[in-house]
């Protein structure tokens, strides 16, 4: 592996406070904009968060009678992954929470090998695609450990996520694929040259010579549009295409259809005139917005729109929630479980769930219809959330397999040596602490103890009378 090869890419994703309440769910009966009510159909978008049937949004949709299509191919509902980015085309019920899904299709951004990792600023690159990770991707278990520490150069991997304005990747799920000689990009077309058959997207050179080309109204490819490209790599880091076919990002709604469409805005001219993942949209006066204002609409803000269609194919949002990305991070033993209520309890704190919540079992049990009910006491979890005036929401929950330590990671607090908390959590020192910087090196407990407050900090341990007594204290980047 290397670090700290990486191209100097960036991604300012404007965050704000996500719902309290379920979140997500679209249509319920204060939205008149629902696909049931409005009666045509609902097109959502968005990363799956659990199974049963599939929940995007918020939303469950039934898969019962869906037709659901993998990267162009015919495939089933247990070929999908928690993580993954779908369009789903159906009805949505009355409730807001439930409905029924026509087609389901899931095409990734990017699947060929890992060109450069830079550890440091939690990057990789992939077919010259810059690939952001953070505390909510998903990683598969094929990639020992789940966390970019599991990637190697060569390695082929899989990529879903969420594409910001500068064509950075904010992963949702990446996953290790077996070698393969033909390779695939998604992306926007730039200094296309038809005479000598070639286009760029971001830094990687396409050479379409020999390529079919597909959806094309003037038989050739034009600069800003959308495209998908299979080949083989090249020498100079051109990928030889055999097939490049354009692709739309606009949802293809009428108007009496609805929409429900998370993504990063991609371009954005005002409040009332943007795109999220370049679907145009705009708001209205009676647009309502949960987790900020439109003062917080922004370039790679990530929202979920929910509206309807007009007659020109923008989204006109009845809502626009703002999507909260999490900064805390603990693994440990399960305390309690009110399934009911949507709650557990981990490291002595209770931890809520929500319809958002990614939830994904990578246990022994492999369980594929995976969610809060399915745990048990003693389980062992590692939870991703970030901190709100009722407490801890989960953004991910993952069911591992069983640890004897506790894990907790987040911004220091109350640092008083030998104690200090860490997203609510106390935790204590003691003589056979190790502390660490974020470089890894040793140094000493006085010296950690006058960086950590208000740093970010990783602490590992055991959990005793509900205190985490520290083996390790590590100061974060």
């Amino acid at each position: 592996m290397t670090s700290g090869r990486g191209l100097p890419w960036t991604v300012a994703v404007a965050t704000a406070v996500l719902t309290t309440a379920c979140g997500g769910g679209s249509g319920g009966d204060d939205n008149p904009t629902a696909g049931i009510d409005r009666g045509g159909i609902t097109i959502a978008q968005g990363p799956i968060s659990a199974f049963g049937s599939v929940i995007v949004n918020g939303v469950r949709y039934s898969t019962t009678s869906a037709t659901v299509t993998i990267d162009d191919q015919p495939g089933t509902e247990s070929d999908l992954r928690v993580g993954q980015v779908v369009r789903v085309e159906g009805t949505v019920n009355a409730d807001g929470v439930t409905g029924t899904a026509r087609t389901i299709r899931f095409d990734d951004e990017l699947e060929g090998p890992v060109q450069s990792i830079d550890l440091a600023a939690s990057r990789f690159v992939v077919l010259g695609q810059p690939v952001r990770v953070g505390a909510d991707t998903s990683f598969d278990d094929s990639i020992v450990p789940r966390s970019l520490d599991g990637l190697q150069v060569g390695q082929r991997v899989e990529v879903s996520g969420l594409v910001g304005a500068d064509g950075v990747i904010a992963a949702t799920r990446v996953e290790s694929k077996a070698a393969a000689a033909t390779v695939e990009v998604q992306g926007v077309a730039s200094a296309v040259d038809t005479a000598a058959r070639r286009f760029s997207i971001g830094l990687l050179t396409v050479d379409y010579g020999s390529a079919s080309l597909s959806g094309f109204g003037t038989g050739q490819p034009a600069n800003g549009d959308l495209v998908e490209v299979q080949g083989t790599v090249g020498g100079a880091d051109v990928l030889l295409a055999t097939r490049v076919e354009k692709r739309s990002a606009s949802l293809s709604g009428s108007t009496r259809d609805s929409a429900d469409l998370e993504g990063l805005v991609t371009r954005f001219a005002s409040a009332t005139d943007f795109d999220v993942a370049g679907q145009r949209v705009t708001t209205t006066a009676s647009t309502r917005y949960e987790g900020g204002t439109a003062a917080n609409l922004a370039l790679d803000a990530n929202v979920e729109v929910e509206g309807g269609f007009d007659a020109t194919g923008r989204v006109v949002a009845t809502e626009v929630q703002f999507r909260r990305e999490s900064d805390i991070e603990l693994a440990g033993q399960v305390e309690s479980v009110n399934a009911a209520g949507g709650t557990l309890v981990v490291l002595g704190t209770t931890i809520r769930t929500t319809s958002l919540t990614r939830f994904e079992d990578q246990s022994p049990a492999d369980l594929e219809r995976f969610g809060l009910a399915d745990l048990r006491v003693g389980d062992y979890v590692e939870i991703r959330a970030y901190r709100e005036a009722s407490g801890l929401v989960a953004t991910l929950l993952e069911r591992d397999d069983p640890e004897a330590g506790v894990e907790l990671q987040g911004v220091a607090t109350d640092v008083a040596q030998p104690n200090l908390n860490v997203a609510g959590i106390a935790v204590t020192t003691g003589p056979a602490t190790e502390y660490r910087d974020n470089n890894g090196v040793s140094i000493s407990a006085a010296t950690f103890f006058a960086a950590a407050p208000g740093r970010e900090v990783k602490v590992r341990g055991s959990l005793v009378n509900n205190v985490v007594l520290a083996e390790r204290a590590e100061l974060e980047d």
